[in-house]
């Protein structure tokens, strides 16, 4: 199993914490960073940096598919994701009639302006695109391919706009919980909980929804790391 990861310079520590998070559930994860510096330096990725992108990986996600060869399974997340189960539930729901699969959010900021101070847009499929199943293999992925990657625009890429709706599937909210939006699950705690909306590793984000669940696993990364 292959999970890349989002990964920003500015927000290292909630990237750390979310491979520990996964490799607590399950060691055998193979955790790979969307490091942009290193796909520039590959000279795959040559887009122009983007003003409006709130994070380094805004596009990197999408460049799965030929990172991978277009063959098999990957999964992707945000860097501000904390796994509270083993994500290889996820990969067993995996079903060859979809492109991705992901949870369909009916999603609507509170906030005008994100954790960065860009200002926040809204738009269908809000949020899909932070937590994928890529079937990397699937004919329509074909579609992202390095010119498509590099020019098209970011509506395109997140509204997953190269697919129709049947190409795309859904799996359980539980596995994108967006945290300060969504309420427990009746059938139990979530599997991956998303601070969507700024974690804990931000000063002005110490009390948000499940704080002490990422500080906690912050600290025993920490432990086990022999920082404190």
């Amino acid at each position: 199993m292959r999970i890349y990861v989002g990964y920003d310079t500015r927000e290292n520590l909630a990237y750390e914490v979310c491979k520990y998070s996964i490799h607590k559930h399950n060691p055998d994860v193979e955790v790979i960073p969307l490091k942009l510096s290193t796909m520039r330096e590959l000279g795959i990725y040559t887009r122009e940096v983007d003003a409006k992108a709130s994070t380094e990986f805004t596009f990197s996600r999408f460049f799965i598919p030929y990172l991978m060869d277009y063959k098999g399974w990957a999964m992707f997340v945000d860097c501000d994701f904390l796994f509270m189960s083993d994500p290889r539930e996820v990969f067993d729901m995996a079903d060859k009639n979809y492109a991705v699969q992901v949870v369909k959010h009916d999603y609507t900021p509170k906030s005008t302006v994100k954790m960065d101070g860009q200002e926040q847009t809204v738009y269908p499929r809000k949020n899909w695109s932070s937590c994928v199943l890529w079937n990397c293999g699937h004919p329509m992925n074909i579609r992202l391919g390095l010119e498509n990657l590099n020019t098209e625009s970011g509506m395109w890429h997140h509204r997953f706009m190269w697919l129709e709706d049947y190409e795309i599937g859904e799996i359980p909210h539980h596995w994108n919980y967006l945290t300060d939006w969504y309420s427990e699950p009746d059938d139990g705690k979530p599997k991956a909980l998303h601070y969507t909306e700024g974690g804990p590793w931000f000063k002005d984000k110490q009390k948000c929804e499940y704080a002490k669940e990422w500080l906690d696993t912050r600290d025993e990364m920490f432990r086990k790391e022999g920082i404190v």
